[in-house]
């Protein structure tokens, strides 16, 4: 069922997933807050509008698949995926926790909704080239979606993985790159210059959309485009901010990851609330 494809439904959703977010980071007095808030809109048109999934049955064999490549967002995920009823919200609150199923990084085998462990950075497009590819195989209807972080571009397995989607023209594979030109050591430019994006994937097979990451209209339209795209993998790129939606955490490298404090909390969810 689509329960989100009113753009204001979209817009709520996201919000209540940015406050989820700060809300668990704060209490586990630890996390990656700019980089799970930069990929919330992405995620929300995913799981709210776009992909074929059911929470009732996490591992549905023609459910669309989802890797978040850049493991570290986890708690944007594991928001996501609460909101989306797979899990009580109040299960957030023991992210980090010693026994608990929502650990630093996304593990498939203890929190549902979760299709592959992610963390090591670089590998999602390889593990997503693996799904689609057996849903060919197999004639099966799912589609793949990856997220991947553009600092996570420096890694060498990205580009012998891209080559590899293109050469079996796996068309189910979509994989959306949160853009938000940040990493935990600076810039990309400052770390390792990684453009020009968009010209390395097409070079490399691949059909390129850019977009607003935060535009959750464009969001939707591009992953159509993909879906209708024959022959090929596709890779949107979604130019975001790191930290949307908190004014002190906006394109502040320094917020890749840390811990929030009551004061900050309070201010984080004044902004995100627009007061």
């Amino acid at each position: 069922m689509d329960i989100g494809k009113d753009t204001d439904d979209l817009k709520r959703i996201a919000k209540e997933i940015r406050l989820l977010i700060i809300n668990m980071i704060s209490a586990a007095g630890h996390g990656h807050a700019g980089g799970s808030l930069s990929c919330v809109d992405i995620l929300t048109v995913l799981y709210f509008q776009k992909m074929r999934i059911d929470p009732a049955n996490p591992i549905w064999d023609e459910r669309d698949r989802f890797i978040l490549s850049k493991g570290h967002a986890a708690p944007a995920l594991y928001s996501t995926l609460a909101k989306r009823g797979y899990f009580p919200e109040d299960v957030l609150y023991s992210f980090g926790k010693l026994g608990s199923m929502l650990q630093g990084h996304p593990d498939m085998n203890l929190t549902p909704g979760v299709d592959m462990s992610t963390g090591s950075l670089g590998q999602g497009i390889s593990v997503a080239n693996g799904m689609a590819f057996a849903a060919k195989l197999d004639n099966k209807p799912y589609r793949v979606y990856v997220v991947l972080g553009d600092g996570e571009l420096q890694e060498g397995q990205i580009w012998e993985a891209a080559m590899t989607s293109s050469h079996y023209k796996l068309d189910n594979l979509t994989a959306i790159l949160d853009f938000n030109g940040l990493q935990i050591d600076g810039t990309n430019d400052e770390v390792k210059r990684i453009q020009p994006v968009s010209e390395k994937f097409s070079s490399f097979g691949w059909n390129v959309i850019n977009i607003n990451g935060h535009d959750l209209f464009e969001i939707g339209k591009a992953i159509d485009e993909a879906k209708a795209t024959i022959g090929k993998p596709t890779i949107i790129l979604a130019k975001t901010i790191k930290g949307k939606g908190v004014s002190f955490m906006e394109n502040q490298v320094e917020w890749h990851a840390g811990t929030i404090d009551d004061v900050q909390k309070r201010r984080a969810i004044m902004d995100i609330n627009g007061e």
